[in-house]
């Protein structure tokens, strides 16, 4: 099949509005600010005589919309509700509880959520693996190989086997709970006689042992649409099996990096072991710049398949830009400021020519009609396959944010929440149409849109030059998220 791109982007290398290479505009030097205490955010300082001006101008905006402020308080309210995923999702999946745990905390009493985490160690496997969620047992209905533990007898849980970020999601899900509730006690609490703490430890040996490609210095996992959770080759496309392509990806390892950053700081500088895992941290920096990222395209290459791809060989998969992996990758600390400002005219240049409404696009272009076995996968900008997600499209706003790209942020959120207060709800996926589909009262896409709001809003207050005046989604959120895994 022919590419469906050309070799470069398909556009300059400048970024737009108030990106710092923009040509009216003279970037004097970035300067590191620590914003109160909720984020650490690249603030750029600008040579017209105008531009305190215009940052002012755009706070003022930014803390006036009501949009914000009504959304925010929605996410709040539905984070209030429950822990598992949706409506739609009776499981307590941990790699949706990492997203929202920070924004729900703020709502919920921290008892609720420590519970939580720790019944995912309870179902931890003797290899150290994590399950993907779950479930009281009487609701345990959907075809998955579940597994019982003595320590939770009313629950079962399961994994899904194509993905390789269940762990990588509760070591990010407990420095949260760390960093947000100052309660260090968790680490310390044993689940069968082993400590959370050296539980952590074992869940990330997990990956670099079962999952670990050696010549690559790689994790790796199923083929899947960017950071999916169904393989192509089978219709359930959950479980890795004798079909399965394994493959190389950015989504999984930049999770992998993050969550090495996030245990380090969880064991402190002076730990006896942490000398080791800065060293597997930094190689495995290293080896992702090394083999997943394109130069020539500027973009991450979909895959880099160990032992043949599920798809023919006329198909050019590297003509995909996969934005979920990519927003991932930025807040793992793997793309320069150019490089961002690059990424982000990719997303507004796919939005643009899929007809999508928001940089939540995962990918364009999607795959091929019939590329994918799962019915829900099969048709491009179906669920994974070209959907559009708040749920990492808002990933995407918190990264701009802390990188600088503040106008930018505003701009390519406002559709993202005018489309919440519209009908009311959070759900999982939107279509090209921007019409909802998938679960409804989806956690996961309150918790990163609601964090987005709030890093925006404490931007502007820090901007408006009447700082006493906080909303009150920053006053309730003082939490530092943590360093990014290149600091």
């Amino acid at each position: 099949m022919k590419s469906l791109r050309p070799c470069g982007p398909p556009f300059p290398r400048r970024p737009r509005t108030a990106t710092p290479a923009r040509a009216s505009t003279l970037v004097l030097g970035f300067k590191r600010l620590l914003l109160t205490g909720l984020f650490t955010v690249t603030v750029v300082a600008f040579a017209q005589p105008d531009a305190a001006a215009r940052r002012a101008a755009l706070a003022k905006e930014i803390l006036a919309d009501q949009t914000l402020r009504d959304v925010h308080r929605m996410a709040q309210e539905l984070l209030k509700s429950g822990l598992n995923a949706g409506s739609g999702y009776g499981e307590v999946w941990i790699r949706d509880l990492n997203t929202f745990i920070e924004v729900a905390l703020e709502v919920n009493p921290p008892a609720r959520f420590r519970e939580a985490l720790l019944t995912f160690f309870k179902f931890q496997g003797t290899n150290g693996d994590i399950v993907d969620g779950y479930i009281p047992m009487d609701q345990a209905k959907v075809k998955y190989a579940y597994r019982t533990s003595k320590l939770a007898p009313n629950l079962m849980a399961h994994k899904n086997t194509v993905e390789t970020d269940q762990e990588s999601s509760l070591v990010q899900a407990v420095r949260k709970y760390v960093s947000v509730t100052g309660d260090r006690s968790i680490l310390t609490e044993t689940i069968a006689g082993v400590t959370v703490r050296e539980r952590l430890g074992r869940a990330l040996n997990y990956v670099l042992t079962e999952r670990f490609d050696p010549p690559h210095g790689l994790v790796w996992g199923a083929t899947t649409a960017d950071w999916g959770d169904v393989q192509p080759e089978s219709p359930w496309g959950v479980e890795f099996d004798a079909s399965s392509h394994r493959a190389l990806d950015i989504y999984d390892n930049a999770m992998l990096l993050i969550a090495l950053n996030d245990y380090l700081q969880l064991l402190g500088d002076n730990a006896p072991e942490a000398a080791h895992w800065r060293e597997v941290r930094d190689n495995l920096k290293q080896n992702i710049r090394r083999h997943l990222w394109d130069t020539r395209r500027q973009k991450f290459i979909p895959h880099v398949y160990l032992a043949g791809s599920p798809f023919p060989k006329s198909f050019d998969e590297n003509a995909i830009f996969y934005h979920g992996g990519t927003a991932v990758a930025i807040e793992a600390g793997l793309l320069n400021h150019d490089e961002i400002a690059v990424s982000l005219r990719w997303m507004t240049d796919d939005v643009r020519r899929a007809g999508a409404a928001t940089i939540g696009l995962t990918m364009y272009p999607p795959y091929p009609p019939g590329f994918f076995k799962n019915p829900g996968m099969a048709q491009p900008y179906s669920y994974q396959n070209g959907g559009d997600w708040s749920w990492f499209g808002g990933r995407m706003i918190q990264q701009l944010v802390r990188n600088g790209f503040v106008e930018d942020a505003y701009r390519e959120l406002k559709p993202m929440v005018a489309r919440v207060r519209r009908v009311g709800d959070f759900h999982e996926w939107w279509s090209r149409a921007n019409e909802p589909r998938g679960s409804a009262q989806f956690r996961g896409s309150a918790g990163v849109l609601g964090r987005a709001i709030e890093m925006l809003q404490a931007w502007a207050e820090q901007n408006s030059g009447n700082s006493g005046n906080k909303s009150s989604a920053t006053r309730k959120n003082n939490a530092p998220t943590g360093k990014t895994a290149a600091q």
